[in-house]
């Protein structure tokens, strides 16, 4: 009779298989202490409250802000183990509300035994209102120690019923040189690491893969790994052209609608508004670098071409509009050319908001007085019974008055007096609006003066 065979989970040499060693390097070489633990200076000083709480096992819920790949599962990871607690993970992307029930009620139950446990929510922006509302009652008991991560502003992203529950802890980008620090720790370390491989790599490549992660501590130790598997086929050397194989599909950190979105455009926006052709230009072609449409960026400059630019420069708008066309006919990358042209001039440029805020305060005045009636001098009067009623009844035409303007009659309703909004600025062609408009309004004053005192 023919021998069984066996399944290939049964085979010895498969059994014997080290599972570490088939593990992502990112994930060996997760740091086991804080001291291991690369960046967030300011968060981990050994001084810091944080530290303090986490290294003596009394922590508190928590909600983890910040970029991928700057530690916020690592530090969970810390937090369950510095505490001695259970450590159970979920996302928000794959779990819904009945996995969070059952994962609340385990920890309930561990609870119950004394032992506690260490929540962490990857993601959590993602839960809805009741998937967030949850958590409440077990955060307030004690049940579990909730951990939250997100890359997106909480305050914008999450209920305030869990928020009042939860501190809310910064943590930023690694700096390339934290990045740099780990990837050699990763090519020195034996037992998780690369150094039984047998690598040849220089310091110049390590600094061109910490700064190609943007910032991502895993993403750099994935790039290294990469690399090193390539390198297998080129007598253990990390070479340019292998490095320049691994690096060629970069891209930047560019979320389109969360909030380094909106962070990168109010850089932009603000260089614009402070002079500063360069900076701005900077700004620009991140946004262009990480992905945003070149048609939003030239909608938004069209509006700063009007909010601050003004009527200093009216060359300005049509400028943003010419430019905006100009992309839609040739699209990328040639016509990301007018766009930055664009951004230089607005930015180099005389700036105003007087129309802006006069445009404001005139909707103020709206809001404030109503449905005021038109003055009846002001009134067209196309019929004879329009005219019977008054309609038009002394308007005087400017153009047939000495100097083509009537100075003694008011364009607003005679409830309302004259009012000022527009202020022009000392800067660009604003400079003569103000000084005719003064002018102009001078005499207007003077002359309704007059022409109350002859009533």
């Amino acid at each position: 009779m023919a021998k069984a065979r066996k399944s290939i989970f049964e085979a010895p040499d498969l059994l014997s298989v080290d599972r570490t060693a088939m593990r992502p390097l990112a994930e060996r070489m997760r740091p086991r202490t804080l001291d291991e633990m690369v960046g967030q200076q300011r968060l981990l000083a050994p001084d810091s409250a944080l530290r303090r709480a986490v290294e003596s096992g009394h922590v508190h819920s928590m909600v983890l802000w910040g970029p991928p790949g700057c530690g916020k599962t690592t530090l969970a990871l810390l937090l369950a183990r510095y505490a001695d607690a259970e450590f159970h993970a979920i996302s928000a992307v794959l779990s819904g509300l009945p996995e969070v029930r059952q994962v609340l009620a385990e920890a309930a139950h561990r609870f119950a035994e004394g032992r506690h446990t260490v929540l962490f929510v990857d993601e959590v922006h993602r839960f809805n209102k009741a998937q967030q509302d949850a958590f409440l009652p077990h955060i307030e008991r004690g049940t579990i120690l909730f951990v939250g991560a997100t890359t997106e502003n909480p305050s914008f992203e999450l209920n305030s019923a869990l928020l009042s529950r939860c501190r809310v802890h910064v943590m930023e980008a690694v700096s390339a040189e934290d990045i740099l620090h780990a990837l050699k720790h990763a090519l020195d370390d034996t037992d998780r690491g690369l150094a039984g491989q047998g690598l040849k790599v220089s310091d110049t490549a390590l600094r061109e893969i910490s700064t190609a992660a943007d910032g991502d501590v895993r993403r750099a130790l994935t790039l290294l790994e990469i690399a090193a598997e390539l390198a297998q086929g080129e007598g253990g050397e990390i070479s340019e052209t292998t490095l320049a194989q691994v690096l060629a599909d970069r891209t930047r950190r560019f979320d389109k609608g969360g909030e380094q979105f909106y962070d990168q455009i109010s850089a932009l926006h603000k260089s614009v508004r402070s002079s500063h052709p360069d900076a701005a230009l900077y700004w620009l072609t991140r946004m262009l670098d990480g992905g945003c449409d070149p048609i939003y960026l030239a909608r938004r400059m069209t509006r700063m071409a009007v909010e601050d630019v003004g009527l200093a420069d009216p060359r300005a708008l049509q400028m943003a509009i010419d430019a905006w066309e100009t992309y839609d006919r040739l699209g990328s990358p040639e016509g990301e050319l007018a766009l930055a042209q664009l951004v230089i001039y607005l930015a180099s440029t005389a700036k105003s908001n007087a129309g802006y805020l006069a445009f404001g305060a005139a909707k103020r005045d709206v809001r404030e007085f109503g449905t005021q009636e038109v003055p009846m001098h002001l009134r067209n009067a196309p019929t004879k019974l329009m005219k019977e009623l008054g309609y038009g009844t002394g308007y005087q035409y400017d153009h047939d008055i000495a100097g083509g303007v009537a100075l003694d009659q008011t364009a607003f309703p005679d409830t309302m007096g004259e009012r000022i909004y527009y202020q022009p600025v000392e800067r660009g062609m604003e400079i003569k609006l103000k000084e005719k408009l003064s002018g102009l309004r001078t005499a207007r004053a003077e002359a309704m003066r007059k022409a109350r005192r002859d009533r």
